[in-house]
């Protein structure tokens, strides 16, 4: 199956983050954590229709490592992996590699 996002919305792979603590120790995937707030794009859609039907250039692109707000999006599961689809305005910065 694939997933194209429509108007102004990303498709993302959240980060798989490990967390360890100052001294080194790895927390377990079962001990609570929080939400990761970091994923790479792997769709995004063409971008906003404006009000004259002139659609906006998409300013993030697939590919990219994006930083998203901590409650953003609706999360799902596609072939056993987790997807986020958000609006482009819940995109808070983008990471150069």
């Amino acid at each position: 199956m694939n997933v194209k996002p429509l108007q102004d919305r990303l498709l993302v792979k959240p980060a798989d983050e490990e967390l360890k603590t100052s001294s080194g120790i790895i927390v377990p995937d079962t001990a609570s954590r929080e939400k990761p707030m970091r994923g790479e794009v792997v769709a995004a859609g063409p971008g906003k229709l404006t009000d004259e039907g002139k659609r906006l250039p998409m300013d993030i692109k697939v590919g990219d490592n994006v930083m998203y707000a901590k409650y953003a999006g609706t999360e799902f599961k596609l072939d056993d992996v987790e997807y986020l689809i958000l609006g482009q305005n819940d995109v808070l910065a983008i990471f150069d590699n």
